[in-house]
């Protein structure tokens, strides 16, 4: 895998982000959160969701190939601890 130099600066700066390249999305939900869009996807092959904040409305993922940087943290929803990857970088691959 071939990265460009500031993704190599950002993962040495940061040694929990993990970086996944050409991954499907199999489903993009967006949903408003104050002035922000809180974007979930649901990656091929992870049963845990990708998280991330834009200002605004995107196009859909949803069947695209997509590059990935996140790191895993956990999140209490109703009193149950989930796994949820929060993405740092989202790119079409």
């Amino acid at each position: 895998m071939k990265m460009k130099a500031p993704l190599k600066k950002l993962l040495a700066a940061n040694p929990k982000l993990i970086h996944s390249e050409e991954k499907k999305v199999l489903s993009h939900v967006q949903r408003h959160d104050g002035d922000w869009m809180i974007n979930t996807l649901m990656i091929e092959g992870c049963d845990a969701p990708f998280r991330y904040k834009r200002r605004k409305q995107y196009a859909s993922l949803k069947g695209q190939l997509v590059n990935l940087t996140y790191y895993p943290c956990s999140e209490t929803v109703a009193g149950i601890e989930m796994e949820v990857m929060k993405v740092v970088r989202v790119k079409l691959a």
